[in-house]
């Protein structure tokens, strides 16, 4: 008898089958025991009936407590009236691993014991739901990049110096000196740019930020594309392009999760129509004084209700182009016209998600470049390395990094980034 996965019961209608599952929930009334199953694949229903069993897998189906872990045996067949669409006819059952006084049961549990849970709380029909967007996000993200020739190259997590300072980050002992976690790849990814043209990379950053907004987290994961020759325009293409095929990815891979999560694929479709709308950071400041948001003055930066307001003008993903250079790092390029500005873009998410990609085009000059890191306190000779690459064929080049978990919360239409990494790690949780 085959073994197979609950994904896969499609191609088995009509066959006698098992199945090592989880008992997720169950029901039953005098002659009929209804069991929720899970394998990790899916979820669908099990029926057992009084009738067509031996009492004892009977007796022994009502009894099941939540979470035992079970070997299933019975005949798939379809059922029309489950999203899944299919389920099985269970003739036989064998205990595999017992459970006893599940935590997390069917009533509503709060922030705080689901989050101390969240080891158990990941085999949750909607965090379930939510890991396979992130999944397939994770998955959509090689095979574009693998598609446009881009290499991948995977930056160091622990660094000697910070390309955006080192207020936000953690310090730790490399043995006679001192070292940071990552913030962000993008430094080095410049200089595989310099030798492979199109780069990217995909690998955890960290930040010290001491921030408890629904945005954020301590430790996430970041896609950080770097191009050789290419200017900021060609930049926002590869950004525009890349986002819209994870949408449609999602679409195409993830429509159960997107039930299940109640994710309403119309609204997801309208963000794979390209161009994104694009406007001025001088005009997004204009735009929102004339909306009543007197709280905001050129120069300063956006917090999450000017992104909203922002993005909500437009119902799509918004890039805001060219913000003031006192708020931005020292690496971007200066603009050509103006020097109270850089060549820069952020892209808003709709829905009040707020950025999702952050990107420039990079300053090539090796002496404005080594002017603007003392400007900003840094010590020269710990970027002599970045330095250098505008001493050896320095060219125009352009890159973004883009947010995993953001993009995760706001694709699955959830309330809290926290949600959107199996094991998160914020201001004041370091627990599971």
């Amino acid at each position: 008898m085959e073994q197979i996965q609950i994904i896969d019961a499609k191609n088995h209608v009509g066959q006698t089958v098992q199945i090592g599952a989880w008992v997720a929930n169950k029901r039953s009334s005098g002659k009929i025991a209804f069991l929720q199953l899970r394998d990790g694949t899916a979820y669908f229903q099990g029926v057992v009936v009084k009738s067509e069993v031996p009492e004892e897998v009977f007796q022994l189906a009502k009894n099941l407590n939540q979470e035992t872990a079970v070997m299933i045996t019975g005949e798939i067949r379809e059922d029309s009236r489950s999203k899944f669409g299919y389920e099985i006819g269970i003739s036989g059952i064998e205990v595999v691993g017992e459970s006893h006084d599940y935590p997390i049961t069917p009533k509503e549990h709060g922030t705080d014991f689901l989050m101390d849970h969240r080891h158990l709380w990941l085999r949750s029909s909607k965090q379930h739901a939510i890991m396979r967007i992130r999944n397939e996000l994770i998955r959509a993200t090689y095979e574009f990049f693998n598609n446009n020739g881009f290499v991948k190259i995977d930056p160091p997590i622990l660094t000697g110096s910070a390309p955006e300072g080192t207020t936000d980050l953690f310090e730790t002992n490399y043995f006679d000196q001192k070292a940071y976690l990552s913030q962000s790849g993008q430094l080095y990814m410049e200089a595989a740019a310099m030798a492979f043209g199109k780069v990217f990379s995909f690998g955890p950053t960290f930040r010290a930020e001491k921030s408890k907004t629904r945005r954020h987290l301590i430790e996430f994961w970041m896609i950080e594309p770097e191009m050789a020759f290419t200017h900021q325009e060609e930049s926002l293409e590869v950004q525009e392009q890349y986002v819209a095929f994870l949408v449609q990815s999602v679409l195409d891979n993830c429509d159960y999760a997107l039930h299940v999560l109640g994710r309403d694929r119309e609204v997801l479709e309208k963000y794979t129509k390209l161009p994104y709308p694009r406007i001025s950071y001088d005009d997004a400041v204009a735009l929102l004084q004339k909306n009543g948001f007197d709280d905001i003055q050129w120069g300063d930066d956006f917090g999450s209700p000017h992104e909203t307001f922002i993005a909500n003008s437009f119902d799509q993903p918004v890039f805001i182009l060219n913000y003031p250079k006192a708020i931005k790092p020292f690496y971007m390029k200066p603009h050509p016209t103006r020097d109270d500005v850089v060549i820069c873009a952020d892209m808003i998410a709709p829905e009040g998600y707020g950025e999702i990609i952050g990107g420039s085009e990079r300053a090539t000059d090796y002496e404005y470049l080594l002017e603007e890191i003392r400007n900003h306190g840094l010590d020269e000779n710990e970027y002599s390395w970045y330095l250098d690459l505008r001493k050896y064929g320095s060219v125009p080049h352009a890159g973004f990094g883009l947010g995993l978990e953001r993009t995760v919360t706001w694709l699955a239409g959830i309330e809290h980034v926290r949600e959107a990494i199996p094991f998160p790690r914020l201001l004041n949780r370091i627990y599971p």
